[in-house]
């Protein structure tokens, strides 16, 4: 058993399955903002070593860089971090030390001889010294193979020279593996230092007990661990699974697996299988429902709406029902191009031909075609967006036989209210697929015949119902283990179970997966999914502009106040000229047989006032008698 300190560098754990137990008390980290903690006794399976980058360090100033994993620059190991001015102490140490020739090593600078010129750092082998043309020299040899070439330098030749370790030069990775190398001084010509020292650093990827995704440790964490392998080979690793990394890994189907966590939040199907999904049920996954499309669906004349999730796989048989239109607006996005548009009136509507150009009135029963939007002029003689439809006869099949020019158009702002059904002769029975393809959504459907494969089909019960939306999810086919023939889809996106791949073989149902194709939503996520971006590119109805003769009225009355107050301030200062007079009051009474009493215009105490006089404005007469009530009193 090894131990290990000073970070999982030196575990040598570039082998993949080496099982690891911490001995820290507790170790937490935080890389890349993912934190992880290491307590004593924590097993880890390393299962990959990533080189990410190598620290060189120059031993004499504490000077780093980084360099690369694919730096393409040679390495060559020293014997130690001593240097030797020329070529005589070189021999001398090496001597000293016991050493038998060749040796090798280097100089830091150019070396200029009558043969050629030797390149700074350029590795030289030393095999002997002998006496040449009468100078004590160091017989050397340049090169490698077959172009070896041989020089005699004196051993007066100055350096610095430094003895390197045997062998040919040696790449970054190379000198990475050589568990021989590590912590060595060496040297390398393409880097500004003639000493350095690697120190790599790498990210362990690593799983753990109960533990979902990969855990990556850097090599720099410190922390005590041992090599448990040889005596750990039974161990078995529990690793958490996602249905939604399952059904992103697409397999292998079928999977028996173990519920480990249920996501916490409100249910999102009344069904009764959704009770049954609890930590350490057990479940089988059979692969992707086929097709990956569902139908969202709400029920028509109930005051309290179901939802539903209908899948595309359904077999039972639809029926098309006549839509209902509350506005024109409504109609407007019921047009398709190519396709008719007939409805009906339901209610009887008059319209005020100053704001509805071109409409006069619908009478309840009133046959319409709808043709298309266009502009008109409306209130405040500024175009409104309208819908133009054309009046038909009251007997389907008689406006064929009329001329066009003799079709009566109305126009309908789109803000209109009336109420319209659909005039529909379309009987068929369609199937889901069927339907969708041929008619655009929204759509009212009456299901006909329920799916002969699902017993308790709850469409057919239901009056009629209005397809809303199609929807492209992948859903995950599972049974349960205790129940095989209990069959339902699961979408991963929406109820994203934690399991643990079981052992055994999973059970296969005979013959076709009885899977249930109607699937009751809560209301709350039905909302969720009419919230979603789907549902977001719809636009709102038009804003209905202001009545104009709701703004009038407001001018009016406005206008009103300001006659009365200026005709108060008027009772207040008495003028200093007489005006000329008017239809008196009394002449009022006679004409149109007011029931107000003739008031005497001087009586004691009271100061005469202006004559009560007639004005255009009817207000004008009640002010008068206002002002002559109070001094009467």
């Amino acid at each position: 058993m090894r131990s290990y300190r000073a970070g999982l560098r030196h575990s040598g754990a570039h082998d993949a399955g080496l099982l690891l137990d911490s001995q820290e008390p507790g170790s937490i980290y935080e890389i890349s903002g993912n934190e992880c903690s290491l307590s004593t006794g924590d097993l880890i399976k390393v299962t990959c070593v990533r080189l990410q980058k190598v620290v060189c360090e120059n031993p004499g100033t504490g000077q780093t860089m980084e360099l690369a994993p694919n730096f393409q620059g040679n390495f060559s190991p020293l014997t130690g971090p001593q240097s030797y001015g020329t070529l005589e102490e070189l021999v001398s140490a090496a001597t000293q030390s016991s050493k038998q020739l060749p040796i090798c090593f280097m100089s830091t600078h150019r070396i200029t001889t009558k043969a050629r010129v030797v390149p700074q750092e350029q590795p030289l082998k030393l095999e002997a010294v002998e006496m040449h043309l009468g100078t004590c020299c160091a017989r050397c040899v340049l090169g490698t193979g077959a172009q070896q070439v041989i020089l005699h330098l004196p051993l007066s030749q100055k350096g610095p020279f430094w003895e390197l370790e045997p062998g040919p030069p040696r790449t970054l990775l190379q000198v990475l593996q050589d568990p021989a190398l590590r912590d060595t001084i060496l040297t390398c010509p393409a880097l500004p230092w003639h000493s350095l020292t690697l120190m790599p650093q790498y990210e362990v990827e690593a799983i753990m007990h109960l533990r979902r995704t990969i855990v990556k440790i850097p090599s720099t964490l410190e922390v005590d661990v041992e090599d448990i392998t040889a005596s750990s080979q039974h161990i078995h690793f529990i690793q958490p699974l996602l249905l939604s990394e399952a059904l992103a890994r697409g397999g292998p189907f079928p999977l028996p697996t173990e519920i480990l966590e249920v996501p916490e939040g409100p249910p999102i199907f009344l069904s009764p299988w959704l009770s049954s999904l609890r930590k350490g049920q057990r479940l089988c996954i059979y692969g992707v429902a086929s097709p990956p499309w569902r139908v969202l669906a709400s029920t028509k004349g109930r005051k309290v709406p179901r939802h539903f999730m209908i899948s595309g796989a359904y077999q039972g048989k639809l029926r098309r029902r006549p839509r209902e239109f509350p506005t024109a607006y409504d109609l407007l996005g019921a047009l398709q191009p190519g396709q008719p548009l007939r409805v009906v009136a339901t209610k009887d509507c008059e319209g005020d031909g100053l704001e509805n150009p071109g409409f006069m009135s619908l009478a309840m029963g009133d046959r319409l075609e709808v043709l298309g939007s266009g502009q008109a002029l409306g209130v405040q003689e500024r175009d409104m967006n309208v819908l133009v439809c054309q009046r038909l006869s009251d007997q389907p099949g008689e406006e064929e036989c009329e001329e066009a020019e003799d079709q009566e158009q109305i126009l309908l702002p789109l803000h209109f209210s009336g109420g319209f059904v659909e005039e529909l002769g379309d009987g068929r029975r369609y199937s889901l697929q069927d339907l969708i393809a041929q008619f655009p959504l929204p759509c009212e459907v009456k299901v006909v015949a329920k799916d002969a494969s699902h017993p308790d089909d709850p469409l057919p019960s239901f009056l009629g119902l209005r397809l809303e939306e199609k929807i492209m999810e992948p859903f995950l086919v599972v049974s349960l283990d205790s129940n095989p023939e209990m069959c339902f889809e699961v979408p991963p996106r929406w109820l994203d179970l934690t399991v643990v791949e079981a052992e055994g073989q999973p059970s296969q149902p005979a013959g076709p997966l009885p899977v249930v194709p109607v699937e009751e939503l809560t209301e709350a996520f039905y909302y969720h999914l009419r919230k979603s971006p789907a549902f977001e590119g719809q636009a709102p109805p038009p804003r209905p502009p202001k009545s104009k003769g709701l703004s009038g009225q407001k001018k009016q009355v406005s206008k009103a106040k300001g006659v009365k107050s200026s005709e108060a301030f008027e009772l207040q200062e008495p003028p200093l000229m007489p005006k000329p007079k008017r239809k008196t009051l009394r002449k009022v009474i006679k004409d149109s047989c007011n029931l107000y009493s003739a008031i005497p215009g001087h009586k004691k105490g009271l100061r005469p006032t202006k004559p009560i006089t007639q004005d255009t404005n009817d207000e004008h007469n009640y002010e008068e008698i206002l002002e002559q009530f109070p001094k009467t009193l």
